[in-house]
């Protein structure tokens, strides 16, 4: 019989670990329930041989759903058909079948279709996709098993649809914000570019047969130019090294991924919008968890990873650690410095009046209405300053030019 490791806490508010065997994890959550505990987290304690055997299922898992990318989009869909299928009667074998047959992401659908085949043979939906972390997010995970422990598993696959639709629009508004200035940035330099690399030598030949002294802003083109030229090779290869080793540096260094995150929560403008944005990904993670029966430690545990910061995800985290402790969450937020007095005030009178569900929803609605008003905020400030820096930029190389043009009596000799 499997064996887990349980992280619980009692009604007192002591954390608690503990060994129990159980047949399955939905039997374990029972045990757990009869205890009187309230589940935190539990991994499978697994001996050394059989582990080595699931680590090879589980990488030959994995390799089968290699891919492309499973957005938030797609996630949205699967719990959107599946929900449907299961409100309408259909097996949740069928259901799953025919969402794996239509689901136009093939990695997604591979990944359903092998769940389909693990629920056939017995294993719990929700098991199932615990095994395919790497394509079925955490609260999808949760929600379900709730929603199996419940026997509401189409209202637990609705909500997660709609989570996900919103956090996907918050993410498109995010993305349509900041894709306007990197779009016209990117192709004013390849225009700059192209100027000092093509034009600029021309005019170049041409004035140095003048014989006569440049004006110093056709010098500096002209130096620029030559130094383009000379050194292009040498600039490719370091633009190139430096993104790499930021990315590399960004993926396994967590002190540089927080300093980078740090640094983001501060910039003028987009900082707002990131901590906003935050917000209300948090409050929605909350208020759809909490409204699905998943404990509040747990649903915490979500929220801060979904936030997509880790400096506000280590400040959830301090807040779980003090709510598995006994404290209310609200005066845990409260300490941190993060979290807006608003937020703390709803969650307050949440928690005080039983309708902390409701009181989240609200909070995940407001937050997203001043994403959206901050994002059209951004772009109408953004778009004339581009355009004034660029015509600045490129009507100072235009006058640079063409300066000696209008000293030509001076410059031949």
């Amino acid at each position: 019989m499997p064996r887990y490791k349980v992280k619980a806490y009692t009604e007192q508010g002591d954390v608690i670990e503990d060994v129990m065997e159980a047949p399955s994890f939905n039997d374990l959550m029972e045990k757990i329930r009869q205890k009187g505990y309230h589940f935190i987290n539990a991994e499978e304690v697994i001996d050394q041989a059989p582990q080595q055997a699931e680590k090879k299922e589980k990488k030959k898992r994995q390799l089968t759903i290699l891919g492309g990318r499973i957005g938030d989009s797609d996630i949205a869909l699967f719990c959107r058909q599946l929900g449907a299928m299961v409100n309408a009667g259909v097996g949740i074998i069928d259901a799953l079948e025919i969402v794996a047959e239509q689901m136009p992401n093939r990695k997604l659908a591979d990944a359903v279709a092998e769940v389909a085949k693990d629920v056939s043979e017995g294993m719990s939906l929700s098991a199932s996709m615990q095994e395919r972390t790497n394509v079925f997010p955490e609260l999808v995970v949760n929600l379900i098993a709730v929603g199996e422990e419940t026997g509401e598993l189409d209202r637990a696959l609705m909500r997660a649809s709609e989570y996900y639709e919103k956090i996907a629009m918050i993410k498109s508004k995010i993305k349509s914000a900041s894709f306007y200035p990197v779009f016209v940035l990117v192709i004013a330099t390849a225009i700059v570019t192209a100027i000092l690399y093509f034009l600029v030598p021309t005019f170049a030949k041409i004035y140095k047969g003048f014989g006569g002294e440049l004006p110093i802003a056709t010098q500096i083109l002209i130096n620029l130019s030559d130094g383009l030229r000379n050194n292009i090779l040498t600039i490719i290869v370091s633009i190139v090294v430096f993104v790499v080793i930021f990315r590399l540096l960004y993926r396994r260094s967590y002190a540089f991924k927080k300093g980078v995150h740090k640094i983001m929560l501060k910039l003028p403008k987009f900082g707002d919008l990131i901590t906003k944005s935050a917000m209300a990904k948090f409050s929605r993670t909350m208020a759809t968890m909490f409204a699905s029966g998943v404990s509040i430690e747990r649903a915490l545990e979500i929220a801060g990873k979904v936030a997509g910061n880790v400096v506000i995800q280590e400040q959830v985290e301090r807040v779980q650690k003090e709510v598995t402790e006994g404290q209310t969450m609200w005066s845990s937020m409260e300490k941190t410095s993060i979290f807006p007095k608003l937020i703390v005030a709803m969650v307050k009178v949440g928690e005080e009046t039983g309708r902390l569900d409701e009181m989240l929803d609200t909070i995940a609605r407001f937050y997203e209405d001043e994403v959206d008003r901050t994002v059209e905020g951004l772009i109408s400030l953004i778009e004339p300053m581009l355009i004034v820096v660029l015509g600045g930029i490129i009507g100072g190389i235009m006058i640079g030019l063409y300066m000696p043009i209008f000293k030509m009596g001076e410059l031949i000799k």
